[in-house]
C-alpha cells in the first residue's frame, strides 16, 4: 500500500449553511469539515465569520465547483486570484476541484459535465492543471465525476485516464465512490476494476453519498444515505488505498446535523474496521 503524501483526516461532513447554528453552539465531535470554495470567495460576514470559527477548532478542506478545468476557455484569472486568497487565509487542509468542464465560450452551464477520454484531452488538461497549482500555491486534488452521457471517440477507461492526468500534472485525485458505483451501473463497465486500475500513491481523498434511482438510471443527487453497495465499494477501497480521508457528501433533502454525523460515524467504523486503527 503505497503513502500518498495527503493528510490523512478521518471521516468528514460538508458544511453546510443549515448546519452552522448546530455547528457552532456545540462544537460536535467531528474530524474535519468540507467547505465549498465559492461559498466563501465572494463573500464576507457571517459566512466567512462562521468558516474562521470552524477553522479554529478542526482541519477544513476547501472543494470548488467551478474551475471548469476542462474547458477550452481560458483560465478564469479572476477566479484564481480569489481562490488563492482564500486558500492563504484558511489554510485549508486539502484544496480540490472536478475533473470537467462547466461552460464554454463565456457561458457557465452549471453542471458538471464529462470530457472526451483521449490523450488530446489529457494533454490538455495537465497544461491546465499545472497552471492552477502554480496559482493557487498548492497540489489540488481532481474528482472523477457522474456522467450520463458517453463520447464516441473516448479511447481509454475512465480510470485510465483520470489517473493519467494525476500522474501527469502532479496533481491527486479526489476518488468519488458513489460517482464510480453510478458510472458503473448507468455504462456497463466494472467498479470493482475501476478501483484496481488506480495506483494508491495518487489517491488523496473519498467522496461518499447517496445516488437516485429514475427510469432504470442512476443520478447523483446527494439526498439521501449511502447504500449498502457503496459501502461495501468503500470498504474495498479502503483495503486498497488506506485511511484515506473521507467525506460524507448531503446537499439536498438536507437532515438534521446529528444525522449526518451518524453517517459520518459509520464511515469512520468502517475506516478503523478495514484499517486496522483503534475506535475514535
Amino acid at each position: 500500500m503505497a503513502s500518498t503524501g495527503w493528510p490523512k483526516l478521518g471521516c468528514g461532513v460538508g458544511l453546510r449553511t443549515e448546519h452552522y447554528d448546530a455547528i457552532t453552539s456545540a462544537w460536535p465531535e467531528m474530524d474535519w469539515f468540507e467547505a465549498v470554495s465559492e461559498n466563501f470567495m465572494d463573500c464576507g460576514g457571517r459566512p466567512l465569520h462562521v468558516l474562521e470559527q470552524i477553522r479554529a477548532r478542526y482541519p477544513i478542506a476547501l472543494h470548488g465547483v467551478s474551475l471548469s478545468i476542462g474547458s477550452t476557455d481560458p483560465l478564469d484569472p479572476q477566479y484564481l486570484s480569489k481562490l488563492r486568497e482564500l486558500v492563504d487565509r484558511i489554510d485549508p487542509a486539502i484544496v480540490s476541484d472536478h475533473l470537467c468542464w462547466t461552460g464554454v465560450e463565456g457561458e457557465n452551464l452549471h453542471d458538471l459535465l464529462p470530457l472526451p477520454m483521449t490523450d488530446e484531452a489529457v494533454r490538455h488538461v495537465v497544461e491546465r492543471v499545472e497552471q492552477v497549482q502554480e496559482k493557487v500555491g498548492r497540489r489540488i486534488l481532481l474528482e472523477n465525476v457522474s456522467s450520463y452521457v458517453t463520447y464516441t471517440h473516448s479511447a481509454m477507461p475512465e480510470w485510465v485516464f483520470l489517473s493519467e492526468i494525476a500522474r501527469r500534472s502532479g496533481c491527486g485525485i479526489l476518488l468519488d465512490l458513489n460517482n464510480v458505483f453510478v458510472n458503473a451501473t448507468n455504462h456497463v463497465f466494472s467498479a470493482e476494476d475501476y478501483l484496481d486500475g488506480i495506483d494508491p500513491s495518487l489517491v488523496g481523498q473519498f467522496h461518499l453519498a447517496g445516488h437516485t434511482v429514475m427510469d432504470g438510471f442512476l443520478f447523483d443527487t446527494h439526498n439521501r444515505p449511502v447504500i449498502d453497495a457503496v459501502w461495501n465499494l468503500y470498504r474495498r477501497a479502503l483495503k486498497r488505498f488506506g485511511p484515506v480521508t473521507t467525506l460524507i457528501e448531503w446537499d439536498d433533502d438536507m437532515p438534521a446535523f446529528e444525522r449526518l454525523s451518524r453517517e459520518a460515524d459509520c464511515a469512520r467504523h468502517i475506516l478503523n474496521e478495514v484499517c486496522g486503527l483503534a475506535a475514535a
